[in-house]
């Protein structure tokens, strides 16, 4: 069983940086897409960003395109998510998960079979 622990987030003020750790353990990671997504209360969950397993592909989305950055380390099994000047609407719950297929759909939930348990990221305006 893939578990994956979300770790890095806090209280930061707008125009910071945070970064966000996501560790798994219990799969072969170096072979899984990883997606981050964050809920904000009252919103539906969406997708953040992924990164594919063999070309280090990125992809995000359009609101946080050019200030965040998805990289990851095979040999520590860790996804991380680098947050860069942060703004109030960045303010969510951030979830890590995994996607052992690979799949094209990489912005959508359901292409993901594993999830952490997501860590808060607060801005401050």
């Amino acid at each position: 069983q893939v578990q994956l622990v979300e770790s890095g987030g806090g209280l930061v003020q707008a125009g910071g940086s945070l970064r966000l750790s996501c560790a798994a353990s219990g799969g072969t990671f170096s072979t899984y897409a990883m997606g981050w997504f964050r809920q904000a209360p009252g919103k539906e969950r969406e997708f953040v960003g992924a990164i594919s397993w063999s070309t280090m592909q990125s992809y995000y989305a359009d609101s946080v395109k050019g200030r965040f950055t998805i990289s990851r380390d095979n040999a520590k099994n860790t996804v991380y998510l680098q947050m860069n000047s942060l703004k109030a609407e960045d303010t969510a719950v951030y979830y890590c998960a995994a996607d052992p297929l690979g799949s094209e759909y990489y912005t959508e939930g359901a292409s993901y079979d594993y999830w952490g348990q997501g860590t808060q990221v607060t801005v401050s305006s």
